[in-house]
């Protein structure tokens, strides 16, 4: 398993739009083989911050979504990134 976490920083008075325009690949990524779950959410006090969060199975799962990456619109809105991926060994129960 593996998680995709971290943030984007975009044009604060843009950041909704953003978020608009990323609802139909929110949709596709949750519907995907694979994937266990996929948000991009407003930060609450940060205008221009938006949260990353996904979990796949697989690498291989998460690159056959992925494919060639977002969009140029979206990737010239994105003023800054930084998103990780963390490989998930074992997964327990709290």
């Amino acid at each position: 398993m593996l998680i995709i976490a971290g943030s984007l920083s975009v044009d604060p008075a843009a950041r909704d739009d953003y978020l608009s325009a990323c609802r139909d690949t929110i949709a596709q990524a949750r519907a995907a083989a694979g994937c266990l779950d996929f948000l991009l959410a407003a930060d609450p006090l940060d205008a221009g911050r938006i949260h990353v969060y996904e979990r796949w199975e697989s690498a291989e799962q998460l690159e056959a979504f992925r494919g060639s990456g977002p969009s140029d619109e979206q990737s010239a809105a994105i003023l800054g990134a930084d998103v990780r991926r963390y490989l998930i060994a074992s997964v327990e129960a709290p």
